[in-house]
């Protein structure tokens, strides 16, 4: 038996398009649904791990009782994705209102997928489901924001045909004190 050489290009060239074919398999298990109370311990860890992405503290508690409310409230819409059962990632939606072209619309506040899932499609699969139910709804259009270092969102806002908006304007943000 003789063994064949395989140059490195080739064989870097095959391990990516074994990763792609394994992600399009993935993908294709997954489905995505609105978040119900029942899904809240998932929904809740995976909001816990958002939020230490933005650099707070582990709080597990605050999350769920963050999300619980957005649930029980219904002043925020939330889709899940979910893998074989295991909730993998969720897009969060908070309806608006946008003045200067007089309509509704959805500010796309959080998006997150489980580090084992990210490249799976499961982002964009999110994605998808928070344009379709902004269709549905009624909406006129989807606004997020993201890190300017968040290259990967960066690269799937754009690939869904999101455009940058900002440039002429900035963000001002205020905390205001918590009344009793």
């Amino acid at each position: 038996m003789s063994s064949a050489i395989v140059p490195n290009n080739l064989l870097f060239v095959d391990m990516r398009l074994s990763r792609q074919i394994r992600q399009i398999d993935k993908a294709l298990e997954m489905n995505v649904e609105k978040a119900e109370l029942n899904n809240l311990k998932p929904i809740a860890r995976l909001f816990d791990l958002y939020r230490q992405y933005y650099h707070c503290e582990p709080n597990l508690s605050l999350a769920t009782s963050f999300i619980k409310d957005r649930l029980e409230n219904g002043d925020s819409d939330i889709f899940i994705a979910i893998d074989k059962e295991q909730v993998c990632g969720f897009v969060q939606l908070y309806p608006s209102l946008c003045s200067v072209i007089a309509a509704k619309i959805y500010i796309l506040h959080d998006l997150y997928v489980d580090a084992d899932y990210r490249q799976s499609g499961a982002g964009k699969l999110l994605m998808n489901r928070a344009t379709l139910w902004a269709t549905e709804t009624g909406a006129a259009r989807l606004d997020l924001l993201t890190e300017k270092d968040n290259n990967a969102a960066q690269r799937l806002y754009e690939q869904l045909g999101y455009q940058k908006s900002l440039e002429d304007y900035f963000a001002y943000s205020l905390d205001v004190p918590v009344s009793s």
